[in-house]
């Protein structure tokens, strides 16, 4: 008997072979979907985003960091201290901590701005300011000019922590490693080269008299060079970001492409195919991982299961209706252990780790006799600047295997060890030096080496929390307001370190002057102290999640 051709008729209906053929194709296309949803395939990098955000980090270690080579003398040329040499650090103390603390005062507002305005305003907003405040700082000849420059300087740079909030929205679980990967590698590369720019531009009418020697200005001014030179870092980052960063606010998106939208069907079918051929796409509707407006609101899209059913489609569109606007959370949803073990671990981490920075270069200047290596500036800064080179290369190559191998909580809390290392080989240093004679020798380079070396795994601990704090936002309108958050509790320890560290280390030394028991034991009290800080740190850090909280899983708790 002949077989109709007729779809509906229920004599003939689908044969086996079809219908066989039909759940076959259903089973692969559900197998598959399972295993893109475990193992989804990794997002590209939005190459030029990461760049932008990247460059506008730089701003913040290059103008903190730039004063060091030169603020002891500069403030002696003031003549604040009136001569006074004992004066001369606490003035400076002051000076150097004063951007910390101005960070710390306005980092939340900054974050807070950018979950209303857009982070795009921002960042533009503050790297002009900086730059400007920056300038301020050479051309400063009072003490109060150089407090007010500084605190300036601090107060644009709170805008940092926006750039944690861009980062978290251009990527997604699968790129994120990669992603934050280079934001120690920013501050690695800032942080060498602002000490390299303040050293090598101070007073260049005494170091260079035939190009700046007959220029006037430079004489008054000897320092400003180097502050302008500084100053082109946030310039430049404000140009590029102008040209080439783009809003990734989800409601701010929203809103662009919207009257984006309503622009296209307000004009008429010929200019419209002239100016935007059919299936092109503007810059506005490019998206970057988690900043997709589609990821955001929209339900999962439903897979088609059978070839045999036919989609209906409408031929009326409807029109655009305007995006709500997200408000930002009020700080009490910030108050909760989801948000707090994070920032609370990322205080302890800051802590460490400017204490760090600051006992590197005022240990190893310090002489032998007094428990340090007796090293000259220019070593100091090419042994810090060929470490800066490496630790960068190592964060890059290393940083998404060692997370991918480890864990996240485990990466984390191995860079707070290689803190605790880090202060402990200070003491076994100074052995090293007598070991060699009472100078520098290949004892002393295998005790550096070991250290720096140590000291590289913190900078991954970095990467760790920015994306353990990004993933604690109690919601993305949250997102900027939390991570100015943890950037107001990082840059408020930051500015007590470099004090507590140093005043420290004074007072050890000050005890080792009384000799006695006391006196032997009592030159290691900082080592100790800072080595406490270290463990307690480690014990706090096994509050963290083993792994990040997926995005299925924020999901469902939502």
């Amino acid at each position: 008997m002949d077989r109709c051709n007729d779809p509906h008729c229920r004599q003939c209906g689908v044969s086996d072979s079809d219908r066989t053929l039909a759940e076959d194709d259903d089973s692969s296309l559900a197998s598959q979907t399972q295993l893109n949803e475990e193992h989804p395939p990794t997002t590209p990098l939005p190459k030029l985003q990461l760049f932008i955000i990247i460059f506008i980090q730089i701003a913040e270690p290059v103008t903190s960091t730039v004063i060091y080579p030169f603020v002891n003398d500069l403030v002696r040329a003031i003549g604040v201290t009136r001569g006074d040499e004992k004066k001369t650090g606490y003035y400076v103390g002051v000076v150097e901590s004063i951007f910390y603390a101005a960070e710390a005062l306005t980092v939340l507002h900054w974050g807070r701005a950018s979950d209303i305005l857009g982070r795009r305003p921002i960042l533009l907003g503050g790297m002009l300011g900086l730059a400007l405040a920056m300038m301020g700082f050479g051309l400063s000849r009072y003490y109060w000019m150089l407090i007010l420059s500084r605190c300036f300087q601090g107060a644009f740079n709170g805008n940092i922590g926006v750039t944690k909030s861009v980062m978290a929205e251009i990527t997604d679980s699968t790129n994120a490693a990669q992603a934050f990967s280079f934001l120690p590698v920013a501050w690695s590369i800032g942080s060498t080269l602002g000490p390299f720019i303040g050293g090598v531009f101070a007073n260049p009418a005494k170091l260079w008299p035939k190009v700046f020697g007959h220029l006037e200005f430079f004489k008054t001014y000897p320092y400003f060079l180097p502050c302008l030179v500084a100053a082109l870092i946030p310039i430049s980052a404000f140009i590029l970001a102008f040209m080439g960063l783009k809003e990734t606010l989800p409601s701010a998106v929203k809103n662009i492409r919207r009257q984006a939208s309503e622009a296209e069907e307000s004009e008429s079918p010929t200019c419209r195919t002239r100016l935007l051929p059919s299936g092109s796409s503007s810059s506005l509707s490019q998206d970057y991982g988690a900043t997709a407006v589609a990821k955001y609101d929209s339900p999962p899209a439903t897979p088609i299961k059978s070839s045999h059913r036919s989609i209906r489609s409408t031929s009326q569109s409807r029109p655009a209706s305007p995006a709500p606007k997200e408000t930002p959370p009020p700080f009490r949803a910030l108050f909760i252990p989801r948000v707090l073990i994070p920032i609370s671990n990322f205080a302890f981490l800051a802590f460490l780790d400017q204490s760090v920075l600051v006992l590197l270069p005022l240990i190893y200047s310090t002489p032998l006799t007094f428990g340090g290596l007796g090293l000259s500036p220019s070593t100091i800064g090419t042994i810090l600047g060929v470490w800066g080179v490496i630790n960068g290369f190592i964060q890059v190559l290393c940083f998404p295997w060692v997370r991918r191998t480890i864990g996240q909580r485990t990466t984390y809390i191995t860079g707070i060890v290689g803190l605790g290392v880090t202060f402990a080989l200070f003491p076994i240093l100074s052995i090293f030096a007598r070991w060699d004679g009472a100078k520098i020798g290949p004892w002393v380079g295998v005790g550096i080496a070991l250290q720096l070396g140590a000291y590289t795994f913190s900078y991954m601990s970095y990467a760790c929390m920015f994306m353990y704090i990004a993933a604690s936002a109690p919601s993305r309108s949250a997102l900027g307001t939390t991570n100015g958050m943890a950037q107001l509790t990082a840059s408020g320890t930051r500015a007590l370190a470099p004090t507590a560290a140093s005043s420290l280390f004074s007072f050890s030394l000050e005890l080792h002057s009384r000799g006695g028991t006391l006196g032997s034991c009592g030159k290691y009290l900082v080592y100790v102290v800072l080595c406490s800080i270290s463990v307690a740190a480690v014990g706090w850090s096994t509050r963290l999640p083993k792994e990040l909280e997926t995005n299925h899983e924020r999901r469902a708790s939502e």
